[in-house]
């Protein structure tokens, strides 16, 4: 899909983004963000969405340019792209701080598992 040349009015545009931002927001699980987003982006969309979430994610975890554009078929172009979105904004950093929590949380209910499986 092709975004038109036609410019939208400007209060509508605002509105549809809200619109937009509220069911990001709004959604609960990864299933429904799963249905969602492949019903809503192209798989191409999608696949790139990912893929710059997984730049971030990688770079975050001090991985080399190489080593990126080599796994995620990217040029060094898109993966300087991401960095310097990730320098400048917080979008990233919000994303990249979920992930960080989930892996955490994670990681201890491993640990704490273990833990009373031996005392049974």
């Amino acid at each position: 899909m092709q975004v038109s040349k036609k410019q939208v009015n400007p209060n509508l545009k605002k509105q549809i983004y809200q619109l937009l931002y509220q069911v990001l927001a709004d959604i609960r699980s990864q299933k429904e963000a799963e249905i969602f987003l492949n019903e809503v982006l192209t798989e191409t969309e999608l696949e790139m969405l990912a893929k710059r979430l997984g730049v971030a994610y990688y770079l975050d975890k001090g991985r080399s340019y190489s080593n990126i554009k080599t796994n995620l078929r990217l040029s060094s172009a898109t993966i300087s792209s991401v960095a310097e979105q990730m320098r400048k904004g917080k979008g990233f950093e919000t994303a990249l701080s979920k992930i960080r929590a989930e892996e955490w949380a994670n990681k201890w209910a491993k640990k704490i598992s273990k833990r009373f499986k031996g005392k049974r």
